[in-house]
């Protein structure tokens, strides 16, 4: 910017017997400037974060069949010699990416991570407990990929 432009945007801005100091309005528009480009970075910075944690959830998401497959076999003694190494090397590659198992019998139901499919009574428990798994369920970070199915024992009586 010339310095007759500058005097001139000066000029446009300030009414008539206002005093205004041309390089404190520029340096705060600068400022002002700089901030809202540092905003702007930081935005598509979490947005991009964001993008990427939901694309890793949706392949995570689609290979949750593939480890339900590999957990029966394992479970039903199938799983040996070649097809054990790949699905051990498939479970560390999904651990090491960040996708956790959770559910395990004797828990405390918490319908914010489980679905509930049975329900029975007992007096052997105190709290609503997920008292056998049906499914596991999984997350990557802290997003629920797929609730843990169980069945649930309520008290006796509650």
């Amino acid at each position: 910017m010339s310095e007759e432009t500058t005097e001139q945007v000066v000029e446009d801005v300030v009414e008539p017997g206002q005093e205004i100091d041309p390089v404190a309005t520029l340096t705060s528009d600068l400022q002002r400037l700089q901030a809202e480009y540092a905003n702007y970075r930081k935005r598509v910075e979490r947005d991009r974060a964001v993008a990427h944690e939901s694309a890793v959830g949706a392949v995570l998401t689609e290979l949750l069949a593939l480890l339900d497959d590999v957990d029966r076999a394992e479970q039903h003694g199938e799983l040996s010699g070649g097809f054990k190494a790949v699905a051990d090397q498939l479970n560390s590659i999904t651990s090491r990416i960040g996708l956790e198992k959770y559910g395990t019998e004797g828990e405390a139901f918490d319908p914010q991570i489980h679905e509930a499919l049975m329900h029975e009574e007992s007096a052997e428990v105190s709290v609503p407990t997920a008292s056998k798994i049906l499914q596991s369920g999984y997350k990557y970070k802290e997003r629920i990929l797929r609730p843990a199915r169980v069945a649930v024992t309520d008290p006796a009586g509650a």
